[in-house]
């Protein structure tokens, strides 16, 4: 027989007389000739019961299973007599697939500290708070595919491998073949690639051909960054999307940016409602009026320069200044949309010397097209800009900032040959799913967080 999920039996329209459900065991409960087996087996959060009675096939081995333990429980689907359950299995057989020692198994609590559970992130995800937040990451990664699919942009698998600094700060980590010791006199020529090969940081400077070619694109992938910030917010190895359109300009841009995050968020709320819930109970109670604030006013847009009026009015005093040609520190994101407007806000047209090169300049020579998406609780969500099409303005930024001409004559060549205006950015999915969740920690919406000293599994 064909087992069922169980997500598909609490939705079912009637009973069945046959089912198989295969899950783990989160408890057993015993009386004198029966017992109660809650079973999940990951389609959902909720469980559903099986009633094994004595004369069920197997029931002399409930004795070895217990909470963590795999079964498979055949039986018939009846409407349930008891509160909150709208149907159970009255179990006609129990088989033990997989034994959990109950001396050992260490999700025997209810509960467990976040703390605590990244230290077993294997085992993680059988807890009810993991296995909704990994379903909620999935649904997100779908809404992205699907989002982009509709409009008709082209998914490009952007390369890991790469020879180009694509934010030029130089926290890049180092690919190699040669084993440990010293290079030799041929240094890295004696390497793979023949020269120094990194792991890229973003597929962006490879999506911009494509866009150019192909009209709207988009990559969906991890990114990697030696970046030493052992914070909440910041991850070694993360994924990031990122969509680039050829003619847009950064209105176009902001717009993308902005219908993207409300169809997510709006999916969630949608489709994962029962795991949402969850978060909106124990993680976070203001979770559902953020969420739904988002998807249903519009996002405020401000220029840089009154985004820093704000800041230096505010009545409360930050552990950075904010200042024109400073960046913008997360304090600063965070009270601006927590605080000030108490929504999302799109701040832009940044100060050049504190943007990348690839940035469009505008017309006062001072600022570039640039745009950040700040959002409550995590601060920057989005990050992106109108690239710089001109050729002549693009080498120049590339000679101010003292970048090797020579190793970007391919991307200049996007600029000699049909060059046109275009836009694009990144979202960075970690914080995506910290949104949608009320997450405050990035180790735990990845399932295998590498951070600064932590690398496991």
């Amino acid at each position: 027989m064909k087992r069922t999920k169980i997500a598909m039996l609490l939705t079912a329209a009637a009973s069945m007389d046959r089912v198989l459900v295969k899950g783990w065991v989160r408890t057993r409960r015993d009386a004198k000739d029966f017992s109660f087996l809650e079973i999940n087996d990951g389609s959902c959060l909720a469980n559903i019961q099986a009633v094994v009675e004595a004369s069920a096939k197997g029931f002399d081995q409930l004795g070895d299973i217990g909470t963590g333990a795999s079964v498979a429980v055949t039986g018939s689907l009846i409407a349930s007599p008891g509160k909150g359950q709208a149907w159970e299995i009255k179990a006609s057989g129990v088989e033990l697939l997989g034994a959990a020692d109950q001396e050992t198994f260490p999700l025997q609590k209810k509960r467990h500290s976040d703390e605590f559970l990244r230290s077993i992130a294997h085992l993680r995800p059988r807890t009810n708070k993991y296995s909704a937040m990994f379903r909620i990451r999935a649904q997100l990664a779908q809404s992205i595919h699907r989002f982009f699919h509709e409009r008709g942009f082209f998914c490009i698998h952007a390369p890991i491998l790469t020879a180009s600094d694509c934010e030029g700060a130089g926290e890049m980590f180092r690919v190699t073949a040669l084993g440990p010791g010293p290079l030799g006199s041929e240094g890295v020529k004696a390497d793979f690639f023949g020269k120094e090969a990194f792991l890229t940081v973003s597929g962006q400077l490879s999506l911009e051909p494509f866009a150019l070619a192909l009209g709207d694109v988009y990559s969906f992938g991890p990114t990697f960054r030696a970046e030493p910030s052992d914070t909440a917010r910041h991850a070694a190895e993360f994924w990031m999307v990122e969509p680039e359109s050829a003619f847009a300009d950064l209105t176009d841009n902001m717009d993308l940016a902005e219908d993207i995050l409300k169809r997510c968020i709006q999916d969630v709320m949608d489709h994962r409602p029962g795991d949402l819930e969850l978060f909106a109970k124990w993680v976070d109670a203001s979770l559902m009026t953020t969420l739904e604030k988002l998807v249903a006013e519009p996002f405020e847009r401000i220029p840089y320069s009154e985004a820093v009026k704000i800041l230096r009015r505010a009545p409360k005093k930050f552990e950075y200044e904010a200042a024109f040609g400073k960046d913008i520190q997360t304090e600063h994101e965070r009270y601006l949309a927590e605080e000030h407007f108490r929504k999302p806000v799109i701040v832009y047209d940044y100060p050049k010397n504190i943007k990348a090169f690839y940035m469009r300049q505008n017309d006062d020579g001072q600022t570039v097209a640039a745009m950040d998406v700040l959002v409550p609780r995590i601060g920057e969500i989005v990050g992106g800009s109108a690239r710089e099409e001109r050729l002549d303005r693009l080498q120049a930024r590339v000679t101010e900032m003292g970048l090797n001409m020579e190793s970007y004559q391919w991307y200049l060549d996007t600029r000699r040959f049909g060059t046109a205006p275009h836009a694009g950015f990144g979202l960075g999915f970690e914080r995506l799913v910290m949104l949608a969740t009320g997450a405050t920690n990035i180790r735990d919406v990845i399932a295998f967080p590498r951070t600064y000293k932590h690398l496991e599994f």
